[in-house]
């Protein structure tokens, strides 16, 4: 099988190339670093040929929210149109859990819109909804520090080591595609404010944390479980937080 790997230089993608290597397939890290930019079509046509599976798993260079909305909706729009003529046969996409119950998360709003353009396209497609990455904890702690204390919401995480969603990844590509969306999360579920606590304290970060009821994830209000799976039976990760903390610290 011969895969191509957007966004195949980070986090993600980097390991699902690791994996389909590791496994036997060709698999290609398409970038700007190599010639593919597929906001704008660049040399998209040439590195699909042969391709059986698009992996794509690319994330936005900007956060600003136009930025981050033409970044997903062209670059998708691009590649299942590329895909397309080059006969590929399947498309897996990274999206993420919850994003169509926080209409005012401008990324989440992106993601969507990414969604409806895959399931729209005509191509066979997996996309493959995961929970925040355990390797997201600091940037959502950053984003969340007023002085130096971290207020955190009361609302739920689930989170998953980039190792188990690159893992779900790797599975969709090389299965058959079913046109289907599937939600992956981690093994533990916990408060938005004990994570970040238990996180902070163990590698030994000052900050207190204070349970914030009405504190925002990304300018976002939370409910309970606006971050985790809901009437889904989520493919669960096997990296728990102590687990992956542990790695992470030495």
């Amino acid at each position: 099988m011969k895969a191509l790997v957007v966004g195949g230089s980070g986090l993600i993608g980097s390991k699902v190339c690791d994996i389909l290597k590791k496994a036997g397939h060709d698999a290609i890290p398409a970038s700007r670093r190599n010639g593919i930019d597929t906001v704008t079509g660049a040399g998209l046509a040439e590195g699909l040929k042969g391709v059986d599976v698009v992996v794509d798993v690319p994330n936005s260079p900007s956060f600003e929210e136009r930025d981050v909305f033409e970044f997903f909706t062209k670059s998708s729009s691009n590649i299942t149109r590329e895909a397309k003529i080059a006969g590929v046969k399947s498309l897996v996409a990274l999206s993420v859990v919850g994003i169509d119950r926080l209409p005012s998360n401008s990324y989440f709003r992106a993601k969507l819109a990414q969604e409806e353009i895959i399931k729209n396209s005509g191509l066979p497609f997996t996309i493959v909804r995961a929970t925040q990455f355990l390797e997201f904890l600091d940037a959502i702690a950053y984003t969340s520090t007023h002085g130096d204390v971290v207020k955190a919401s009361t609302a739920y995480l689930q989170p998953i080591a980039a190792d188990d969603v690159a893992k779900f990844i790797s599975e969709a590509a090389l299965s058959e595609p079913r046109s289907q969306t599937i939600d992956v999360a981690g093994p533990e579920a916990f408060k938005t404010s004990d994570i970040l606590r238990s996180y902070l304290q163990k590698k030994g970060d000052p900050r207190k944390v204070a349970e914030d009821p009405q504190a925002t994830y990304f300018g976002s209000k939370l409910e309970a479980n606006s971050l985790i799976p809901v009437g889904t039976q989520p493919k669960l990760g096997s990296i728990t937080f102590e687990a992956w903390l542990g790695a992470a610290l030495n």
